[in-house]
């Protein structure tokens, strides 16, 4: 088997570990502060806003640093780092005893691991240019599954165990996936090293090269729309199942299906935007996502919800592996890691500003709005992947 391919699988089974041990912990981390001992309501909405965030922002921070490290020190050693790092801060979480703990050990999280900005760098640099949406496209499904598996297992296991417990178990399998990455997980081979280059460099470059420079907005702007609903998303299903005993299997199954439907078109797109192109790919999908997402605004019932909802995956799914592989075709092998990050970051400012953004408008307009808000920024985004081609 070729290297790439060997890396590419044993990478994507450390994301989709590190996304579900991510994720397992969304359904019941509001109740394991509250065993803590926060017990006051409005205390504890905050301290859950504050802890759910704390490691988008310090890998924000983190992440373009990282991936200019693994340019100097090599991009495997930061894999190692980043599935080690995720180890070990779950165990700090799970050995917390105050809600301040918690966060603090949540913002190291987002410190030391950054898990998908690593194995993006490597699977990138070591993939062949003809291959790269492909590699990156079933790269993507990791992390689509992992969201989706994550929360139902880590559900389970805290309707079972104590809820610290279930930190201890995602830090084993973290621990476990490192071991079978420094086993199985090589270098790739890069040409040119140059260790000078540095954040401010890569900056500079990513900016200074107009397709990279849109890609990263357009990488922003995406994720934006999709987490912009994610907050009410619940509400607007509740508006078509109020007094339903099925509220929240009818909520999880309509939400699931955009990451199951996202996860099945990666490879897809991939495959076929290695033959073709991104740009074309990417212009249709964005046309025919903000046509499923401004679609929920008219929508009279929940079962009109399942279509939308898969061809906004099945879209998705194309889109976001089309920008990565896009930005990569334009680096050179010496700056994958550091260029790498920098887009991650944008991914994660965009996972940020959505949540934020959606509690604004919702001061101003119906919950339903916010979808045709989401599909008018793809529609902008649209307009801002065009400009590429001029």
């Amino acid at each position: 088997m070729d290297i790439w391919k060997r890396n590419l699988y044993f990478v994507w089974l450390g994301q989709l570990i590190a996304m579900v041990g991510m994720s397992m912990v969304v359904p019941f981390l509001p109740f394991y502060l509250r065993d803590l001992g926060v017990t006051n309501q409005s205390d504890l909405e905050t301290w859950s806003g504050l802890v759910f965030a704390a490691p988008f922002i310090t890998a924000f921070i983190a992440t373009p640093l990282w991936g200019m490290l693994s340019d100097k020190l090599g991009k495997r050693p930061m894999v190692i780092r980043a599935i080690f790092g995720l180890a070990i801060s779950q165990v700090l979480v799970g050995l917390s005893v105050s809600a301040f703990q918690v966060f603090f050990f949540r913002l190291v999280q987002g410190v030391i691991s950054g898990f998908i900005a690593a194995a993006l760098a490597l699977v990138s640099a070591g993939t062949p240019k003809e291959k790269s949406g492909y590699a990156i496209g079933i790269l993507q499904t990791a992390t689509s599954v992992g969201v989706i598996i994550g929360p139902f297992i880590g559900g389970i296991l805290a309707d079972f165990i104590e809820y610290n417990k279930v930190f201890f178990i995602v830090a084993a399998l973290c621990t476990i996936s490192g071991i079978l990455i420094i086993i199985y997980v090589k270098e790739p081979a890069v040409k040119n090293n140059n260790s000078k280059n540095s954040l401010y460099s890569n900056i500079k470059f990513s900016f200074s090269n107009s397709a990279i420079k849109i890609s990263l907005i357009a990488i922003l702007l995406v994720q934006i729309s999709v987490s912009v609903t994610q907050p009410v998303f619940a509400l607007f299903v509740e508006t078509f199942e109020a007094g339903s005993p099925y509220l929240s299997t009818i909520t999880g199954a309509t939400f699931g299906i955009l990451g199951i439907s996202s996860a099945l078109a990666s490879p897809f797109w991939g495959k076929l935007n290695d033959k073709r192109g991104n740009y074309e790919s990417i212009i249709y999908l964005l046309i025919f996502a903000s046509l499923a997402v401004i679609l929920h605004t008219f929508i009279t019932g929940t079962y009109q919800l399942f279509p939308l909802r898969i061809l906004q995956g099945f879209c998705i799914g194309g889109i976001v592996p089309a920008l990565y592989a896009l930005i990569n075709n334009q680096v050179p092998d010496n700056r994958t890691g550091g260029v790498m990050g920098i887009a991650s970051s944008f991914t994660l400012m965009g996972n940020m500003l959505g949540p934020l953004i959606c509690t604004l408008i919702t001061f101003q307009i119906n919950i339903k709005y916010v979808f045709l808000f989401s599909g008018l920024i793809l529609l902008l985004n649209l307009i801002t992947i065009r400009k590429i081609t001029k």
